[in-house]
């Protein structure tokens, strides 16, 4: 089987509503056509990398680039895994985790999207504590890192509710400007005292080196 061979592809993390999973191909078809549905309103751009304003079908072959160069490229030392959100078995965005260096630096980035029509029913806040489960509890991770433009209130809503505080500010080329988006860091002590949803991980024990944990 394919996770003899990439253990990584037998990672679940389960929350009250979510299953978190590698994303397979068939989810990858999922997430470009849920991109194409919409992600956020036409007249705001929450990402530093105006991805989805790309025409089709550009916007869909470079997204299944980029999510196939998160395996090709994965190291121990530098890797991004991506995880597709499911809700009652339909895929509805995608949690990202990514590190360098983590065997020395114990720190992890995290990235996410829903679509449109799953925003604002708390799903960002549980695939946002999976992850964090998976990286504190499994990894032993030590801190979490997070950024988002200081007018993205539902994005650093959900860092704050999670217990990551302000961390200073990060300049980011955006639509061709440079703007300034918050930076916030949560700590292992912050993450225990905000962690109130149930979370199960499996999967993890048989790639732990694949993650330099």
């Amino acid at each position: 089987m394919l996770t003899d061979h990439w253990p990584v592809f037998g990672i679940r993390v389960t929350t009250p509503r979510l299953e978190l999973r590698p994303a397979t191909q068939d989810d990858l078809v999922a997430l470009v056509e849920l991109a194409e549905q919409g992600v956020h309103a036409p007249d705001y751009m929450p990402f530093s990398l105006p991805w989805t304003r790309e025409p089709q079908p550009a916007k869909a072959r470079n997204a299944l680039r980029f999510y196939w160069g998160t395996w090709a490229n994965w190291q121990p030392d530098d890797w991004r895994l991506l995880l597709a959100v499911v809700h009652e078995g339909r895929v509805i965005g995608t949690q990202e985790g990514c590190a360098k260096d983590f065997a020395h630096r114990r720190e992890i980035g995290s990235g996410s999207w829903l679509g449109l029509a799953h925003q604002g029913q708390g799903f960002g806040t549980e695939m946002r504590a999976g992850l964090l489960e998976l990286a504190f509890t499994g990894l032993g991770t030590r801190w979490a890192i997070s950024a988002a433009r200081f007018d993205n209130a539902p994005s650093l809503g959900v860092s704050r509710r999670l217990g990551y505080v302000d961390d200073g500010i990060d300049v980011l080329a955006h639509d061709g400007e440079p703007r300034p988006f918050q930076r916030l860091r949560l700590t292992r002590e912050a993450w225990s005292a905000h962690r109130t949803i149930p979370v199960e991980v499996t999967g993890l024990d048989a790639c732990r080196d694949m993650f330099g944990a």
